[in-house]
């Protein structure tokens, strides 16, 4: 029961889930995830880090940046059966596809200057 009531809850936050809908297009790092949100980096770190612990997100190190991306749902059936559904979920939202199409936009290098 415990892995469900934690995927259900890394889910019940509006944050969380636009970061999940943005990570449904492409990879990113903090600094892309807190620009496109309007968020604090502190912010942003917490949530992606209840992500993770939810089995939702996985992180990995490339050179300078930790990219998020998300998880193949391997970890939790209940992880997997959530992002399957929410591949589906939200895609008429006016939000989300506000939020979506800035992302193109949202340049790593000119956000930290490297």
């Amino acid at each position: 029961m415990k892995e469900l009531i934690k995927v259900m809850k890394a889910g019940s936050d509006p944050t969380r889930v636009k970061m999940l809908k943005m990570l449904q297009r492409k990879r990113m790092c903090v600094c892309e995830i807190q620009t496109a949100l309007e968020i604090a980096q502190s912010t942003a770190s917490k949530h992606l880090k209840t992500l993770e612990d939810a089995g939702l997100i996985c992180s990995a190190k490339e050179g300078l940046w930790v990219n998020y991306s998300l998880s193949d749902g391997s970890r939790s059936p209940f992880a997997a059966s959530f992002l399957g559904n929410l591949k589906h979920w939200l895609e008429e939202d006016p939000e989300i596809i506000k939020l979506i199409n800035r992302l193109p936009f949202i340049n790593r290098e000119q956000i930290c200057g490297k």
